[in-house]
């Protein structure tokens, strides 16, 4: 298990949030924390810790008067960090290079991808051909609806009507590097982790896979890397010491490189 970290930025700042209650409308979420530092601090802490593959995720959609704040800050992170952080939110074929450029190792991508509540083929083979399968992470962010595991879109705020499951995830794979699952309804909560959808990441297996949603304590972290058989990463977000919770961030980074 790798620990993935995280940059969230919201309106211009490095944020974490309670993942259900983003709205476009007004730009409003419940906050559990709102940074001081800004997102090229995060990107060089991670540096130095030697940590790759965190992701930073802009949570406001590109008609928000906020929308432009949120994308220089990214662009700090990844000009702290170059080829160390991966980039997602509103991402498509038509902006994709040039977070690669700004030197983002990967992209993240979801609403893109989706039309009408199902996978769009064609633009799925769109990214893959702009970027390549290499620098493609599928983002498969999901809530529990009627039993079932429904990805969601548009800063988790559209069901869609695919369901993740083991055969959807080998249909995906050969289009992307990586996927990156938030479980939504216990994101930002530090109320412990989706074990369901854990347990279905970590029994498939074929690509990396973080893993994102309810960790707030270290035997969370031991649960995971026994329901995800160690191969799941995982992002730690609200808390996290360095977002005000009670984890310390260097004993995560411990367990996750600790063998069963």
């Amino acid at each position: 298990m790798e620990f993935r970290p995280c940059i969230d930025i919201h309106n211009g700042k490095v944020k974490q949030i309670v993942g259900g209650s983003l709205k476009d409308q007004g730009d409003r979420a419940l906050e559990n924390f709102v940074s001081e530092q800004d997102a090229a601090f995060y990107a060089r802490l991670y540096q130095s810790a030697g940590i790759r593959g965190g992701h930073i995720i802009l949570l406001n959609g590109a008609d928000s008067p906020h929308y432009e704040a949120t994308r220089q800050q990214a662009f700090k992170a990844l000009a702290a960090y170059p080829g160390g952080l991966q980039v997602g939110g509103g991402i498509h074929g038509g902006n994709a290079r040039e977070y690669l450029d700004a030197g983002a190792a990967q992209v993240i991508v979801t609403s893109y991808v989706f039309h009408d509540g199902r996978v769009d083929c064609d633009r799925l083979e769109e990214m893959a051909k702009a970027v390549g399968r290499e620098r493609l992470v599928l983002d498969l962010s999901c809530r529990k609806i009627e039993g079932q595991y429904r990805i969601v879109t548009d800063r988790w705020q559209k069901a869609t009507r695919e369901v993740l499951t083991a055969s959807l995830l080998d249909r995906l794979a050969g289009y992307c590097c990586e996927f990156l699952v938030h479980g939504v309804d216990v994101e930002g909560k530090s109320g412990g982790i989706d074990q369901g959808l854990a347990a279905l990441l970590g029994e498939w297996g074929r690509l990396p896979v973080t893993y994102a949603g309810g960790v707030h304590s270290y035997e969370d972290l031991r649960l995971l890397k026994k329901l995800g058989h160690d191969i799941l990463h995982v992002t730690v977000g609200s808390a996290l010491d360095l977002f005000g919770g009670d984890m310390e961030w260097e004993r995560v980074l411990e367990i996750c490189k600790e063998k069963g």
